[in-house]
């Protein structure tokens, strides 16, 4: 390698845009539910679904964790919603996985995420 690959390298990065946090959560949130719209309307492949759903469900086991904290800076109430959807998630993917529902609701529900951190939802 010479000496410009590695200056363009170099200053290659500082060209990225800088992301919120909301934005990150977003494409998080983003990526998650795309995977499970694919595998939940796909040809019927399991594994696809049970990859997508670990994901979605560690998403939410980590929101659940944040929100769980004192120092957590959102308001009280939010923190319990976010937390009982967590909580719901658990259960509904379980009961998705022995063949009893599907990732519709989830979908939902994380699509109304999105909506809120992109200040797309109505105030509550």
């Amino acid at each position: 390698m010479n000496a410009h690959l590695l200056a363009r390298s170099a200053y290659a990065s500082a060209a990225t845009p800088t992301r919120t946090t909301r934005g990150t959560e977003y494409e998080i949130f983003a990526r998650v539910t795309h995977r499970l719209n694919a595998a939940g309307r796909g040809d019927g492949d399991f594994i696809a679904l049970a990859g997508a759903l670990h994901d979605n469900r560690t998403l939410w086991t980590a929101l659940a964790a944040d929100v769980a904290l004192e120092t957590n800076a959102l308001p009280k109430s939010l923190r319990a919603q976010i937390f009982y959807l967590s909580e719901f998630t658990t259960q509904h993917t379980r009961r998705i996985l022995a063949g009893e529902a599907g990732a519709d609701v989830l979908i939902d529900i994380n699509t109304a995420m999105m909506r809120g951190l992109r200040n797309e939802g109505d105030p509550a």
